[in-house]
């Protein structure tokens, strides 16, 4: 079974899911047998390159809320992944276009190493004090910090039309399934799942999807879960 999760690296919850997603699948029967695929979507694909925001003024200007306000909403989505057991840094994070990242993700995936340059990413971006979106040489050495070739990374990323085609149809993909926000999950083109549901509905998913190959459909348990979509990552009111 194939399981195709559509992501930003910018987005709080896609980093969430995973984890939670990756409990369930520990715990699935079948496991061994399921191939997880890491599908691109750019929340903010006019974002100018090369430029960075601050997460905390992205998050007043796109709710209209203070610094303050953003700031304690940085804190509820880290008690999240604090429960998930994952580290969140929620001061002086800043967010920037992840076009590069995803043509990167493209190539690790040819590499068989793409669940371990998304790990690097998110590490870089949630955890880190410097910034992920520094330019090429640190989506490089993020790179071979998840086991790729240096010169492989750097020629993708010198050639701005490398993989760009094949980041752009899975991108049409995403709306043609239906995707308005990430994470998304797709299982087996089956099932979708949006949002970072509890492991309890990702354990469902799999179970479901596994038994019964149906057109692509959300599983009844499954309820709205956080997802980031074009207009911003909502947070919980409480953490």
């Amino acid at each position: 079974m194939r399981v195709e999760i559509w992501t930003d690296i910018n987005c709080p919850w896609c980093y969430v899911g995973k984890a939670r997603f990756e409990e369930a699948l520990a715990g699935f029967e079948h496991r061994d047998e399921v191939e997880v695929v890491h599908r691109p979507f750019e929340l903010d694909p006019d974002h100018p390159r090369g430029t960075t925001e601050p997460v905390v003024s992205m998050l007043a200007r796109k709710y209209g809320i203070t610094e303050a306000q953003a700031e304690q909403a940085e804190q509820r989505i880290a008690a999240n992944a604090a429960a998930e057991g994952l580290e969140y840094r929620t001061a002086g994070r800043d967010v920037g276009n992840s076009f590069d990242m995803h043509r990167l993700l493209r190539f690790a995936l040819e590499q068989g190493r793409q669940n371990a340059l998304i790990d690097v990413l998110y590490r870089a971006n949630f955890v880190e004090e410097r910034s992920a979106f520094e330019g090429v040489e640190r989506l490089v050495e993020l790179a071979v910090e998840a086991g790729l070739d240096a010169d492989g990374a750097r020629a993708v990323l010198a050639d701005p039309e490398r993989y760009a085609d094949e980041v752009r149809a899975d991108e049409r993909e995403a709306a043609r399934l239906g995707a308005t926000g990430v994470p998304f999950f797709v299982l087996d083109r089956a099932y979708g799942i949006s949002g970072a549901q509890p492991v309890e509905a990702f354990r469902q998913a799999l179970d479901q999807a596994w038994a019964d190959r149906t057109p692509l459909t959300a599983p009844g348990s499954a309820e709205d879960a956080p997802a980031c979509g074009p207009d911003g990552c909502p947070v919980p009111e409480r953490g």
